[in-house]
């Protein structure tokens, strides 16, 4: 009987989104076969394999939001007392989503939407202060994801990016 080699560590440990498409291919694949059992409900165990990969995505994709949406507070309302437990949110966020963030996940993150909720969101935060977002937030992501995922994200330099992106979109719009 072949030994299992446990020494070395799975794709599902590496890369539980990469592992999910394998997987859910590989039953994809046994599913079609008419040799093989028709008792097995292939739909709903191949959906349920993709689902733990969406999990993963979803996961990195709210706390990306969460940064933009802190970042988005931050710089329109720095006034306001949460400003600076904003700031620590901001952090932990950032590395919550990079933690789990994996490369194969890269092609299924839309950045300009998780940036349109997080402006959304922000705006619906500030206006329970009776605050609003800053004018002129561009009408996509002024981030990559390389940009917010990255060990060496800096919080300052950040809110800058983000400043600096409302001049060049102010800028477009005067020469309109």
């Amino acid at each position: 009987m072949d030994e299992i080699r446990t020494d070395r560590p799975s794709l599902y440990d590496e890369d539980v989104v990469a592992w999910a498409e394998q997987q859910a291919a590989a039953l994809r694949a046994l599913g079609a076969r008419p040799d093989l059992s028709n008792t097995l409900d292939w739909d709903n165990i191949i959906e349920e394999v993709e689902t733990v990969g969406r999990s993963e995505v979803s996961t990195v994709e709210s706390a990306l939001r969460l940064v933009l949406v802190h970042l988005i507070k931050h710089l329109s309302a720095p006034h306001l007392p949460p400003s600076y437990h904003w700031r620590s949110e901001i952090v932990a966020f950032q590395i919550t989503g990079r933690s789990s963030y994996r490369a194969s996940m890269r092609r299924k993150i839309d950045l300009d939407k998780v940036w349109r909720d997080a402006v959304v969101q922000a705006e619906a935060n500030l206006t329970a202060y009776h605050d609003a977002v800053v004018a002129g937030l561009p009408e996509t992501s002024p981030f990559t994801l390389d940009d917010l995922v990255t060990e060496t994200f800096d919080l300052d330099r950040s809110l800058i990016q983000l400043a600096a992106s409302l001049d060049s979109t102010r800028a477009t719009r005067r020469r309109r």
